[in-house]
């Protein structure tokens, strides 16, 4: 059902996963379940009829992703394809890009490593002393 007619819609779960903004329509119906979706400043549910020149605010972890829908679709198509069918803003653009770089500046913190054969030994005779 891929139409831009002035009746066209498509559910919103299934819009969001043909424009690959979810792995899997599962994942976008919980997302628009859980109150991580807004159509128009408003929460969506997965069965809203969605129609093309809305704008959507989605939230996935850290980052929020403001879009308008430009085509409807309710097919999952090509990477190439799923970019068309909608337009992310310049602001929400640039915050992802902000953010990315913020992420990629911080310091990583060193991996936790199990203790070696001294350590424990350490361990074990601070726990003896301390009985």
């Amino acid at each position: 059902m891929e139409s831009n007619g002035p009746e066209a819609f498509v559910r919103l779960d299934l819009w969001l996963w043909a424009a690959r903004l979810f792995k899997t329509r599962r994942l976008a119906t919980e997302a628009a379940s859980g109150g991580k979706v807004r159509l128009d400043g408003e929460p969506a549910k997965p069965g809203k009829r969605l129609q093309g020149g809305e704008r959507l605010s989605i939230t996935k972890g850290e980052e929020r992703i403001e879009l308008t829908v430009r085509a409807l679709s309710a097919r999952r198509g090509p990477a190439a394809v799923a970019r068309t069918l909608y337009e992310e803003s310049e602001a929400s653009i640039a915050e992802r890009e902000a953010r990315r770089e913020q992420r990629r500046l911080q310091p990583r913190a060193a991996p936790v490593k199990r203790p070696q054969k001294r350590d424990r030994r350490k361990l074990a005779g601070l726990k003896r002393r301390g009985d």
